[in-house]
């Protein structure tokens, strides 16, 4: 896959025995090196490698993610095309941009932000969507490429998940790997991603039997259920290395909520041998990845040999 990355040490004092895995430090390099390559590519072929953002409605979460994106994008040296429809659009007007998307040259990447209003049938939208400008790695061509082992492009949460595993362990060469979780967008993928790792991959899901026994087998423990601190400290093995892909907010006593992981991180961490924060973690690897794979279509569009990152 050609992850690169160096091993991370502790982010700042814990009160954990567990290291601390710097979702944070780490995305900020990797956009950093994704930068320098975008630099490059102008100076040396005159491309500019450009992401389009489609959302659709008024959902303010998916606003906040998508300004964000645009600003990383800008500051990464890339091009970005930003198209705000009305809640209203019709799944034909969404599929029309998509094909003057798919053709426009100066779009290397296309993304449609998720969650799309009731009334448009997301697969039909995501499949119409150029797999080589696939930079969420949802079509049906790029999750078929994961899973026979060929060179796509690939979801960027899971990337993030492997870059973040590597961060900690260097080698994940015949670990075992337990996930948590089988959605198409993270447990599926990270678990191909695992296996191109050499990893042993158990996937578990809400009918696996005596979940907790199967979670300790893990030495790598990838979290992605959407269910607040279900994962916890006994369910780990000694020293191994928990990714937690969850992000939900829960009541706290200031009455403001906070956020948590799907695992509960005090009691992993006095366990675990490293740990994602949540938040802080695997959070900032989905844009940073994002601009890796936007990096990396453009130079397979237009026929250039991508910088191996």
């Amino acid at each position: 896959m050609g992850l690169k990355v160096r091993p991370t040490g502790r982010s700042g004092e814990s009160m954990s025995d567990a290291k601390i895995i710097d979702g944070k430090a780490i995305a900020a390099e990797l956009r950093s090196r994704v930068a320098e390559a975008v630099s490059r590519l102008k100076e040396t072929h005159g491309i500019t490698p450009g992401l389009a953002v489609v959302i659709v409605g008024d959902d303010p979460a998916s606003h906040v993610y998508v300004r964000s994106k645009g600003k990383h994008t800008r500051g990464a040296g890339k091009a970005s095309f930003e198209h705000k429809l009305p809640a209203e659009t019709s799944q034909a007007e969404l599929l029309d941009l998509v094909a003057k998307l798919n053709t426009d040259s100066a779009v290397h990447g296309i993304l449609v932000q998720l969650p799309l209003p009731g009334h448009i049938d997301e697969n039909a939208v995501i499949q119409a969507i150029d797999p080589a400008k696939d930079v969420d790695g949802f079509t049906t061509v790029n999750a078929g490429k994961l899973a026979i082992g060929q060179p796509g492009l690939f979801p960027c949460t899971p990337v993030g998940c492997v870059m973040l595993a590597r961060s900690a362990l260097d080698d994940l060469t015949g670990a075992h790997a337990v996930i948590i979780g089988r959605s198409n967008i993270v447990g599926k993928p990270v678990a191909q991603l695992l296996l191109q790792e050499n990893c042993t991959v158990t996937l578990c899901h809400s009918r696996t039997r005596d979940l907790p026994s199967v979670a300790r087998l893990g030495d790598i423990v990838v979290a992605a259920v959407g269910r607040p601190e279900m994962v916890k400290g006994d369910w780990i093995k000694p020293g191994a290395c928990v990714i937690d892909v969850g992000i939900n907010r829960i009541e706290s006593d200031d009455g403001k909520g906070r956020l948590v992981g799907d695992v509960d991180f005090a009691g992993a961490a006095r366990v675990a041998g490293s740990i994602t924060p949540v938040p802080g973690g695997v959070g900032p690897m989905t844009i940073a990845c994002l601009l890796r794979n936007t990096y990396r279509a453009a130079c397979a569009i237009e026929g250039v040999e991508p910088e191996d990152f």
